[in-house]
Formats: structure tokens, C-alpha cells, sequence
């Protein structure tokens, strides 16, 4: 699956326009993780913790877009966009990471 943040692959054509599809991803961030990073945000410095978390919940958003593109017979996703949104869920405020890639499948030639 041909994956492009572009409106059109330089050199190949648009055959068929699929429609919009999504991935989305809501990932929770455990207390370790948590209690790391508030020491890193304390201290300075880059959160390795979280940068893995959003690394890997990016690569599922991305998979579960290429797998419903699949679904529909599309070969291409064009104009891909990545949003990130973190959220707070429950009274205690628990952290957690939504990250959702959408797109146009397409059939290109």
C-alpha cells in the first residue's frame, strides 16, 4: 500500500477514488511511563517514554488505515494527514493518547 502526505503520486494516475479512510488509535499511558516523564519534565530533557508511545501508535494508526483502504480495493492513500490529541479519561485524570490517520484510497494505473 502506497502511502503519501501528496494530492497525487508524481507519475501515476489516479484510476478510481475510493473514498476517506481513517485509522485511529487511543493508547493508554501507564503509571511508569507517566511517573518517568514527570521526572524528565522535572529535570529536562527529551521524554523517551512518550516519543516510543507516539512512535507506535502512529504505525497502528497508519496500519489500520492501509487495512480498511485494502478492504475497499484501493492500491494508494493520498493526502494523508496525522492528528494527535491527548486525553484525560476517568476522575482521576488518567493519560492517554489518541492519534488518528485519514485519507483518500485510490486506485492508481
Amino acid at each position: 500500500m502506497l502511502i503519501s502526505t501528496t494530492p497525487n503520486v508524481e507519475g501515476r494516475k489516479i484510476k478510481e477514488y475510493r473514498g476517506v479512510v481513517f485509522g485511529e488509535v487511543i493508547n493508554g499511558i501507564d503509571f511508569t511511563k507517566d511517573f518517568m516523564a514527570s521526572i524528565t519534565n522535572f529535570m529536562g530533557g527529551r521524554s523517551e517514554e512518550y516519543e516510543q508511545e507516539i512512535i507506535d501508535a502512529r504505525a497502528d494508526a497508519l496500519t489500520e488505515m492501509s487495512q480498511r483502504a485494502e478492504k475497499i480495493g484501493a492500491n494508494a492513500i493520498i493526502g494523508v494527514k496525522i492528528d494527535y490529541e491527548p486525553m484525560s479519561i476517568g476522575e482521576r485524570g488518567a493519560g492517554m493518547l489518541m492519534v488518528t490517520a485519514s485519507g483518500t484510497a485510490v486506485v492508481l494505473e
